[in-house]
């Protein structure tokens, strides 16, 4: 049995919907939320009873091959930023370039996890 403590810890980390990638709001009493909305839950739903009886897995995100494409896109230019910035400690940037690039960083992170 966990203490008191270590229960109301492992709460304070941020729930992620499972649809849409969204923080779910937790109560702090019982179960936790999977889902942010119930618009959420049933698509998850749907999902799952489209794929039932197929061999594609529940969990499989399905992208199409535009949206893939993107992603990839997406991804390499959160690689390329982090090389700049790498690249730019290497040489021995000063604070405030190396404060563009962390931004460089942050903007391509955040246009990646954008995807859902």
């Amino acid at each position: 049995m966990t203490s008191p403590a270590t229960r109301s810890s492992t709460r304070t980390r941020p729930q992620t919907c499972r649809w849409c990638g969204r923080e779910v709001a937790d109560s702090g009493l019982g179960r936790r939320r999977q889902y942010c909305r119930q618009s959420c839950r049933q698509r998850a739903y749907e999902h799952r009873a489209l794929v039932k009886g197929t061999s594609v897995p529940t969990d499989a995100v399905v992208l199409s091959a535009e949206e893939a494409s993107e992603l990839s896109d997406r991804v390499y230019q959160v690689r390329c930023a982090a090389e700049d910035m790498a690249t730019a400690i290497e040489e021995g940037a000063d604070p405030a370039e190396l404060r563009e690039l962390c931004d460089a960083v942050m903007r391509a992170a955040r246009a990646a996890d954008g995807w859902r």
